[in-house]
């Protein structure tokens, strides 16, 4: 699904499950949701699982905003003492839209409490108390801390998923890696179908970590560990061997104590950053004149004199002064605390726990300690392209995603494969009535936000591009490459011009050139099942095809 599609489906205000692999989009897509919410004057409530995900969307962990706090259950006096605290009282029934960032990270049972808050608090029966509640997040990253003395659950089993029947948006277009070796490699990992051929290709890049005869020298790229002691031991030895004096920047904070304390833990940045002229560090925070992004990695060459800023010397050559940022949590609009830091922090070493979320153009990656699940492929996915991959060892646990997290993984692509042929077949107009309706139940102003965005109305310039591509020979692949745009938007042009009665056979004749066995087994099904649609025989496969094969092999069935 395209971010277009998966927003369209967000404004409607369902239940939205947004996930995708890293590099997908989902912050990006949630952005764009939260921006036109606001446009139509409703204010989302913005939160997510941990401290660290809280701060990169400026809102405050789901803790806090439901007012559970770190319990474990819920007895009828607490939901009482929360019902009283009027703080979260008007919040909770302030809100109408609900998103909760990094749900992989968040146990079910604690998504259960926060429905039996809502539900309390909102006085409804409904699931979240009929809030709209967008889950987002990816299963394949790092787990939910387990309680002591249990296992942890995911959100995806508690029975409140099940009750809000959240709509699976899977985001398939990748905006991270540029590698098509390296995406085939994450891809395995991430379906659980590592072979001796992947293994031996990351191998390649394992590399000493003092290997400075090594191409693309490890000294001056951020370096990845499975634990924190990894990490202090080696920025701080590193800090020290620079001769020039130290800098020291504290962060400051306004607002609600108890609130500034969680910034304080989630943020990237330390609370006193200590820098010297030719330190290492890695932007914690993006721009919003795009001169750097989080995860931008680069070197102190020097302080302002005027106040003393960071004069950071980024890998593209571009020399940056860092001035402080904000870090806050908003609620209705509102600044309920902020902390001020200066956006860096020292990035020789980095944990991967620290790492999720960030893009970076190369990495030292040490997973010989791996020891959880989703450890090794959420440290691998950070990195854009194999290249950009220096690996110090790898233990077999590195190569693991958790298997009730695989069997799901399945069941999520087929239900938004589903969702995607159902909204791709709504009139626009059905479309802007959903739009509206929304906007009406939650105050806001129906009229305001962007114009519609529909699945098909691609512009007729836009598809000519593609289908000129096409009569030249090209592959899926080489059209995509050429147009900026992913596999499986290109195979949605050639869709459309083929409703058009543009396309041909000799068009697209070269399109199944060496999969003709392929292409026949899979229409051969379409056939069995007396189907047009695409879940059923996606599902008859069992995965062993992907969603776009079986778009294109039914697409050439038609010729």
């Amino acid at each position: 699904m395209t971010q277009n599609e998966a927003l369209n489906i967000l404004k409607t205000g369902a239940n939205v499950f947004l996930t995708g692999e890293p590099g997908a989009g989902k912050t990006h897509t949630v952005n764009k949701f939260v921006n036109y919410l606001r446009s139509c004057g409703v204010e989302p409530a913005v939160t997510a699982s941990t401290g660290i995900a809280a701060t990169h969307i400026n809102g405050m962990t789901i803790h806090s905003w439901s007012g559970i706090g770190v319990k474990k259950f819920l007895s009828e006096y607490d939901l009482e003492e929360i019902a009283g605290k009027e703080r979260v009282v008007k919040r909770l029934r302030a809100a109408t839209t609900l998103i909760i960032d990094e749900v992989s990270m968040l146990d079910g049972r604690t998504l259960a409490m926060v429905d039996q808050v809502c539900r309390t608090v909102k006085n409804s029966e409904h699931p979240f108390g009929g809030l709209q509640v967008v889950l987002v997040g990816d299963f394949f990253q790092l787990p939910p801390i387990a309680r002591d003395g249990e296992t942890s659950q995911f959100a995806f089993e508690s029975i409140v998923w099940q009750s809000a029947n959240p709509i699976v948006c899977y985001l398939s277009e990748q905006y991270r890696q540029e590698d098509a070796e390296f995406l085939e490699i994450l891809s395995a990992l991430r379906s659980g179908n590592v072979t001796s051929r992947h293994k031996e290709c990351l191998l390649k890049r394992c590399a000493a970590i003092d290997d400075k005869n090594n191409a693309g020298s490890h000294a001056d790229i951020p370096k990845l560990f499975p634990h924190n002691a990894d990490v202090d031991r080696i920025n701080s030895a590193e800090l020290a061997k620079l001769s020039s004096p130290a800098r020291n920047f504290v962060m400051t904070g306004r607002g609600n104590p108890l609130l500034i304390e969680q910034l304080k833990r989630g943020c990237l940045s330390p609370e006193t950053l200590i820098l010297k002229k030719g330190s290492r560090v890695m932007f914690t925070k993006n721009s919003f004149d795009g001169k750097f992004v989080n995860g931008t990695t680069g070197e102190v060459v020097g302080f302002t004199s005027n106040g003393g800023v960071p004069l950071v010397k980024t890998r593209n050559g571009r020399t940056v002064a860092v001035e402080p940022a904000e870090w806050g949590i908003e609620t209705d609009g509102k600044v309920l605390a902020k902390v001020i830091q200066v956006p860096l922090r020292l990035a020789w070493a980095i944990t991967v726990h620290k790492s999720q979320g960030m893009s970076l153009d190369a990495a030292f990656i040490d997973l010989s300690t791996t020891f959880e699940f989703g450890q090794g492929y959420v440290a691998l996915s950070r990195v854009r392209t194999l290249n950009g991959l220096y690996l110090g060892g790898l233990n077999d646990k590195a190569f693991q995603v958790h298997d009730r997290v695989l069997a799901q993984d399945f069941k999520f692509r087929a239900a938004s494969l589903e969702a995607q042929e159902t909204f791709g077949e709504m009139a626009p107009a059905k479309f802007a009535k959903l739009w509206m309706d929304f906007l009406n139940v939650s105050g806001g102003k129906p009229g305001v936000g962007p114009k519609l965005k529909h699945k098909g109305r691609v512009k007729g310039g836009s598809l000519e591009e593609t289908l000129k591509l096409l009569k030249l020979g090209k592959n899926l692949a080489t059209i995509a490459t050429a147009r900026g745009l992913a596999e499986t938007t290109i195979i949605g042009h050639l869709e459309k011009l083929h409703s058009q009665e543009k396309l041909s056979a000799e068009n697209m004749a070269h399109l199944g050139h060496g999969k003709e066995r392929e292409i026949a087994e899979v229409n051969a099904v379409f056939h069995k099942l007396a189907t047009e649609r695409l879940t059923p025989v996606f599902e008859h496969f069992s995965g062993r095809y992907s969603y776009e094969f079986i778009r294109l092999a039914r697409l050439l069935n038609t010729r």
